[in-house]
């Protein structure tokens, strides 16, 4: 590939006065926009605003190719649940930010009709993991893992954020990385499909702009269309009988009014095993 000319980072705040998260936009190249997740202290923690911020810029953008990246060593450690654990409404609140706000911004960067890169510039943990799948294609440092925790957590996961990791990976990978909830490394990432390149060390921030470069650079039309057949068809078999899909949205609401999700939380915060009741 050739060298790319990095432009001014330019970056502005989509979300300036909200004192935790923030969403940032610069554009790195002609016809690449980059969002980069911002949340000090809390690894990349997606909270409301960072989500609203995905959920309200993605359908705004013209860019022909879109970079979601982290700052600094930190891509996004998921959902930032913060003291949800310890609220007396907890499954609501638990719910209200992973059901809705969570959902609108997965489903924001899913429709963007043009290529969209994930570039894992650190961890991405359960949520995050998700967000990075949800982009069209996903290019990480070596240095960093990869999890779904819902399994040490207590949380029953989406269907549909369930089929979009069956659709990459697989079933028995998926299984895996579900059932087991450990950390994968980005090698093993890449050899599961999870990833589709591993940047050579100190070199993820070029490779990644060389390719949205290249990307943006591709006929507009070719693009556009093929992301809607490759859509059409994954959709084409994916459809749920309406009443197995009630139950499974059943099961996944009453997960958040459960002992043990409400204990995966409070573990998880506390940095300590969890005491499973199974209830």
């Amino acid at each position: 590939m050739r060298k790319v000319s990095r432009f001014p980072r330019a970056i502005r705040s989509l979300s300036s006065s909200n004192p935790g998260g923030r969403l940032l936009l610069d554009e790195p190249a002609p016809g690449v926009v980059r969002l980069t997740i911002s949340n000090p202290g809390r690894r990349g923690a997606l909270d409301h605003t960072i989500l609203d911020g995905f959920a309200s810029t993605m359908p705004r953008l013209e860019a022909r190719c879109v970079i979601i990246t982290g700052e600094e060593d930190a891509f996004s450690a998921g959902y930032d649940l913060g003291d949800i654990a310890r609220l007396d409404r907890f499954a609501e609140e638990a719910e209200k930010l992973i059901a809705h706000p969570f959902a609108a911004a997965i489903d924001a960067v899913d429709a963007y009709p043009y290529p969209t890169v994930a570039v894992l510039n650190g961890h991405a943990i359960g949520g995050g993991l998700e967000l990075a799948l949800a982009c069209d294609l996903r290019i990480a440092a070596s240095t960093i893992a990869l999890a779904m925790p819902p399994a040490k957590l207590g949380l029953v996961y989406s269907h549909t954020g369930i089929r979009r990791f069956i659709d990459a990976i697989g079933v028995a990978r998926t299984r895996e990385l579900f059932l087991v909830g450990r950390r994968i490394d980005a090698r093993t990432a890449r050899s599961w499909g999870l990833v589709n390149a591993v940047a050579e060390d100190g070199r993820l921030g070029d490779e990644a702009l060389e390719l949205a470069v290249e990307i943006a650079g591709n006929a507009p039309l070719a693009q556009v269309g093929n992301k809607r057949v490759i859509r059409a068809v994954q959709d084409a078999g994916a459809q749920l009988d309406p009443d197995a899909e009630r139950e499974l949205l059943e099961l996944r609401r009453s997960c958040f009014s459960s002992e043990d999700f409400r204990e995966g939380m409070r573990a998880f915060a506390e940095k300590r095993p969890p005491r499973w009741r199974g209830r």
